[in-house]
């Protein structure tokens, strides 16, 4: 899954959408890489990393922590295996 320029759906969407993947496939198990990382790895503008980033949070997928960085948010479940 990547992004493409040509695309009807909207590049921060696309992008959620490859992060919202690699979360749910292991990528990205606890941190999220930086605004900055991203927009290089993907060639896209900050502003457009940031809002595909807003959307996920709205999501409740990943939450920002003030100069620590974005990091998977925990789900109901995920403990479950260890609490057993």
């Amino acid at each position: 899954m990547g992004i493409e320029l040509d695309a009807p759906e909207p590049l921060y969407a696309q992008l959620a959408a490859v992060i919202r993947q690699r979360i749910q496939d292991g990528t990205y198990a606890r941190r999220i890489p930086s605004g900055p990382a991203l927009a290089d790895e993907f060639d896209l503008s900050i502003p457009t990393v940031q809002r595909a980033l807003g959307l996920l949070k709205d999501e409740g997928l990943i939450v920002s922590v003030k100069g620590r960085g974005t990091f998977v948010k925990p789900q109901p479940g995920d403990q479950a295996e260890d609490g057993e």
